[in-house]
């Protein structure tokens, strides 16, 4: 059994996930990275392998509670225990209630939310027999005060912001503490993407940089370090918070 920490990751092969793989290899954790796309999370493995991290890559779909119950067994068979879950997976739609399909709703609540819920059920599971955990859900600011043309993506980004609140109570006595990091806009592929007319990486970056009172977006890295905190022993007295990182934004 190792004794550093046991950290999963969801959506743990682009953007603010690989960020969190990359800050928590930098402690050497052992890792299981969580994701979809075979050769980034090859990639992602090998790199935190060289920091002489134990890293294991599962592929799957993470609104699938099976497999979520699959990564938590393999986990517990590999590593012996799970000490931090990082719930990163998700996607987003960029259209307003009315032009949201009925199968974009689904989709949307399947990726953002059964996730959190099927990996922070059966890892709660496990924690609470092993002195307690951390999990760490990325949800977004626009799940605290909503945003126009994103419907669906601010509903299911305020489930998860509540789910982690009620979860928290519910096992703050168990020593598990349980966080939602809620970015702005972040520097990742998922910034420019869904965007119903065309526009440039280039016009999408200046339009948030102009909105956002910092006057830039932040970086994936910076994500990773406030998910990395609330992970750490210097946290053990926080559960149950959604913490804005947004330079600003929340804050009008």
């Amino acid at each position: 059994m190792t004794h550093s920490k046991v950290v999963i990751v969801t959506g743990a092969t682009s953007g603010i996930g690989e960020a969190v793989v990359e800050a928590f290899a930098a402690t050497e954790a052992s890792l299981v990275l969580v994701g979809r796309d075979r050769e980034r999370g090859r990639r992602a493995s090998e790199s935190a392998q060289k920091l002489n991290c134990q890293a294991e890559l599962m592929l799957g779909d993470v609104a699938d509670s099976a497999f979520a119950d699959q990564v938590v067994s393999s986990t517990l068979k590999r590593f012996g225990k799970i000490d931090v879950l990082v719930n990163s997976a998700g996607i987003i739609l960029r259209r307003s209630a009315v032009d949201t399909t009925d199968d974009d709703w689904s989709q949307i609540f399947d990726a953002n939310v059964k996730g959190v819920f099927y990996f922070s059920r059966a890892a709660v599971k496990s924690m609470r027999t092993t002195g307690g955990g951390s999990i760490v859900n990325i949800a977004s600011n626009v799940g605290l005060v909503g945003c126009p043309g994103l419907a669906a993506y601010c509903a299911s980004k305020g489930a998860v912001v509540l789910l982690t609140k009620a979860m928290a109570l519910d096992h703050a006595k168990e020593q598990i503490n349980i966080n939602a990091v809620c970015p702005g806009a972040v520097d990742t592929p998922m910034l420019v993407a869904g965007h119903s007319k065309p526009v440039t990486a280039d016009e999408v970056l200046q339009r948030n940089i102009d909105s956002t009172p910092r006057g830039r977006v932040a970086t994936p890295k910076e994500i990773a370090c406030l998910t990395l905190f609330l992970a750490s022993e210097g946290a053990r007295h926080i559960t149950g918070v959604a913490i804005p990182i947004d330079g600003g934004v929340t804050a009008g």
